[in-house]
C-alpha cells in the first residue's frame, strides 16, 4: 500500500503581500498537522485577484520565479514540514508574463514551473491583458510522494488537459483557482457547474482531483467579485469525499491508495481501450483536419 493524504485550502486575500503569505503559511501548517503531505493553496494567494480591471500598474506584481516571495517563503516551509507544495505565482520573465505555478518538494528543491495554458478573458476576469499564454505546455512531477499534475483555474475547464496530464503518469491532478460571481450579472452562479468538470475529470481518468478556491468579496472601482469557495477534494469515480463551504477559511484533507487506485486504472480498461488514432480531430479548432 502506498497511502497519501493530500489537502485543499481556501483563504481570502487582502492588498498587504506579507499577510497573504502569512495566513497562507497557517493553513499550510494546521494541514500538515492534520497529515497532509502534498497541499494545494489557491490561485494568485499573494494578492487580491488583480485582473478584474485592465491596470499597468499591476504588473509590478509579477517576479522571476527565483525572486518570488512566496515561491521563497514556502521553499523554506516544505523543507522543514516536509511537505509538497505547488506555488501559484505572477512570473516575469524578460519581457513576458506569465500566471505561473511553482513546484516545490518536500525537500525544499523547486521541481520546476508550469504556465497557465489557458488564458480566459470576460468581464472581471480579464486575464489576456497580464498573462501570455503558457509555454511550458502539461507537465507531471515526481515529488517525493507521488506524480501530480497541475493546471491552474481556467486549465480545469478542458478535459484535454487533464486527460494528457493522466496519460503523463499522473496520480493525483491538482487545481488552484480563483471563481466567484461574474460582474456584470450577479444572477450567474457557476459553482455547480465548475465542480462538476473536474468531478468529470477525477471520473473519466479515475484519478483524485484536489482543487482550492479563494473567498470573500475583492472590489476594483465599479467591479466586485465575490469569490465562492466551495473547494474540494474528489476521488476516482468523481465522487466528492470533503467539500469546504462558500464563506469559511478552512483545509479539507482526504487520503488515499495510490496502489489501489492503479489496480483500479488497469482493471477498469479505460487506458487499455483508448483509440488515439481516432482522436486526430481534437488537434483542431473547426472539426475539421487540414491535409
Amino acid at each position: 500500500m502506498r497511502k497519501i493524504k493530500v489537502a485543499a485550502t481556501q483563504m481570502s486575500c487582502s492588498s498587504n503581500i506579507d499577510e497573504n503569505i502569512a495566513k497562507a503559511e497557517v493553513m499550510v501548517r494546521k494541514a500538515a498537522k492534520e497529515g497532509a503531505q502534498i497541499i494545494l493553496l489557491q490561485e494568485l494567494f499573494e494578492t487580491p485577484y488583480f485582473c478584474q480591471k485592465e491596470k499597468s500598474d499591476y504588473y509590478m506584481y509579477a517576479a522571476e520565479v527565483e525572486l518570488n516571495k512566496a515561491v521563497n517563503h514556502f521553499k523554506k516551509i516544505a523543507m522543514e514540514l516536509q511537505v509538497v507544495l505547488p506555488i501559484s505565482f505572477y512570473e516575469k520573465k524578460n519581457n513576458a508574463r506569465y500566471n505561473a505555478l511553482a513546484v516545490i518538494d518536500a525537500s525544499g528543491e523547486v521541481l520546476g514551473v508550469y504556465r497557465k495554458s489557458h488564458i480566459p478573458d470576460g468581464p472581471g476576469y480579464e486575464e489576456k491583458f497580464y498573462f501570455n499564454p503558457g509555454d511550458t505546455g502539461f507537465k507531471v512531477w515526481k515529488t517525493k510522494y507521488a506524480k501530480i499534475g497541475i493546471g491552474v483555474c481556467w486549465d480545469q475547464w478542458y478535459p484535454e488537459a487533464a486527460r494528457c496530464m493522466a496519460l503523463m503518469g499522473a496520480e493525483l491532478l491538482f487545481y488552484p483557482t480563483a471563481i466567484g460571481s461574474e460582474p456584470q450579472d450577479a444572477g450567474i452562479d457557476s459553482k455547480d457547474h465548475w465542480q462538476t468538470c473536474m468531478l468529470g475529470h477525477a471520473a473519466a481518468n479515475l484519478v483524485p482531483v484536489v482543487a482550492s478556491n479563494r473567498i470573500g468579496a475583492e472590489e476594483d472601482e465599479d467591479s466586485k467579485i465575490t469569490f465562492y469557495g466551495s473547494s474540494f477534494i474528489a476521488g476516482p469515480q468523481g465522487n466528492k469525499v470533503a467539500e469546504a463551504d462558500r464563506m469559511e477559511e478552512t483545509v479539507l484533507v482526504a487520503e488515499f491508495d495510490l496502489d489501489e487506485l492503479e489496480k483500479q486504472r488497469i482493471e477498469w480498461g479505460i487506458f487499455r481501450d483508448r483509440r488515439p488514432e481516432l482522436y486526430k480531430i481534437i488537434t483542431s479548432y473547426d472539426g475539421e483536419l487540414m491535409v
